[in-house]
């Protein structure tokens, strides 16, 4: 087997990169493999296993720690959403000129290597590349410049019509959800085509951001075991395993286009899914707790869900707050540091340690105990640069999202707060990597950092980056 694998890196010259946001082990590897005949001929002669995802387990910043081989904390990223210094609820939503870290592309065009790159978050506002790119989800729509060149988004709409780079798929018609996934990622792949033809490329890397959002869309209607399960007669029962056999379709056509005896197939997904148990109002809980204190608690009793920034929050005697989303930031109100801060510098540690027990012992509604894991950034990054939150929160480990509003009758809720979304992400996503030659399958396991190296090795590079090539 080794030799096979070593025979095959020398036969590399390309290196195709297919991202499947949020696929799960589970389910592409397992439950759905026999259905998807292109990815199971890959598997079948790939290294393949589940990769540990980044901390935390969020499309951003996890693709670029993927291509960077850097941390959260060198990156400065910990999530798409970071509240600005010294400020309680003011943010900046990450982008791609926040991106200092050189990526796999920017190493290998030092060696004169061209790159094509659809989709890769963040990726807006387009940056140079030594090839061309198309942006990411985050891109407010086709009307801006969306391409590296900047000529390359007339190709693009001559082929396709308007691009699209995501859907809205926290809403109520589902019926629309669906049919907008489906064209999305149809033009998609009609682009990636497009550009392996007519483009020079070394290394080709594309995201599917639409994989993400048909678990989000419509999980409840697959899993049998999810609590908001409707019965085996719905009409959206079929629509993840549907969507994944569009996938491997559209990969079936693409990679008929591909030299396979010279070029090296990687699948990739940034972090895992699973069930969502239901949403927890952290804000809520933190009042009742007395760590967050108001001075309009009436507006708790109305019956209706209420916004962070309604609350007249008195910070003159608030130890903490947090904010919403798949884990949860909370933040704590240090003298010095926020407007009118209150926890001595001194003091900062012994009340963090004391908030994070607090935390890490809250039940579920039942009483049941949770798997709650709170992470201090320094602790678990060498270095935690610009805006980083006090605690990054996981809720039962994940199986909860955080609910950044309140108002509610308990903390607990059913469904997530600002629309429906039946999934939240786990820590495991997919990683397979085909080689020029290989006939059989082999079973590894490996983290998100360990990506960049392996690419990398594929190039006959070697960089001091996190993580090591599994190869």
């Amino acid at each position: 087997m080794e030799e096979k694998i070593n025979e095959g890196i020398e036969k590399v010259k390309k290196v195709f990169v297919i991202g499947l946001d949020s696929a799960p082990p589970e389910l592409l590897f397992g439950k759905f493999l026999d259905e998807l005949p292109n990815i199971k001929w890959l598997v079948e002669r790939s290294i393949y296993g589940p990769m540990r995802s980044t901390i935390p387990a969020i499309t951003i910043p996890a693709w670029m720690v993927m291509a960077t081989g850097k941390t959260p904390g060198e990156l400065g990223l910990y999530g798409f959403r970071h509240r600005k210094k010294g400020t309680y609820n003011d943010i900046w939503i990450a982008h791609a000129l926040m991106v200092k870290e050189k990526a796999v592309w920017d190493y290998i065009a030092e060696k004169g290597k061209k790159s094509i790159l659809i989709g890769i978050p963040p990726s807006y506002p387009p940056k140079r590349v030594n090839g061309y790119l198309i942006s990411c989800f985050i891109t407010p729509d086709a009307s801006v410049d969306y391409t590296y060149p900047k000529e390359l988004k007339g190709e693009i709409e001559n082929l396709v019509g308007e691009y699209i780079f995501d859907v809205v798929f926290r809403k109520e018609n589902r019926d629309e959800t669906k049919e907008q996934l489906w064209e999305m990622t149809k033009k998609r792949f009609e682009v990636i085509r497009y550009l392996i033809q007519e483009k020079e490329w070394d290394y080709f890397q594309f995201v599917e951001i639409g994989l993400d959002r048909v678990h989000h869309a419509f999980w409840k209607y697959f899993d049998e075991n999810h609590h908001l399960y409707p019965g085996d007669d719905n009409p959206y029962k079929n629509v993840i395993p549907d969507y994944y056999k569009l996938l491997d379709e559209e990969i079936g056509k693409t990679l008929k286009l591909i030299d396979l005896d010279e070029t090296a197939v990687i699948i990739v997904s940034d972090h895992g899914i699973k069930a969502m148990k239901g949403a927890f109002a952290i804000n809520q809980w933190l009042i009742e707790e007395g760590l967050l204190k108001i001075k309009n608690p009436e507006i708790l009793k109305e019956g209706r869900q209420v916004r962070f920034n309604e609350l007249d929050v008195d910070w003159s005697n608030t130890i903490a707050w947090g904010w919403g989303g798949y884990y949860s930031r909370v933040f704590l109100n240090v003298k010095g540091r926020e407007p009118k801060g209150i926890i001595e510098p001194s003091e900062y540690e012994k009340v963090r340690d004391e908030v994070a027990e607090r935390i890490k012992a809250i039940r579920g509604p039942n009483g049941e105990k949770w798997n709650t894991k709170v992470f201090y950034p320094e602790e678990i990054y060498p270095v935690a640069k610009r805006d980083k939150p006090d605690l990054m929160v996981y809720l039962d480990d994940l199986n909860w999202r955080a609910a950044g509003t309140l108002g509610y009758e308990t903390p607990y809720l059913l469904e997530n707060d600002l629309g429906p979304d039946d999934a939240v992400h786990a820590e495991y996503g997919v990683f397979s990597l085909y080689l020029p030659g290989m006939g059989e399958a082999k079973r590894t396991q490996l983290t998100i950092y360990d990506f960049a190296p392996t690419v990398l090795r594929l190039f006959g590079m070697k960089k001091p980056l996190n993580g090591r090539s599994v190869i």
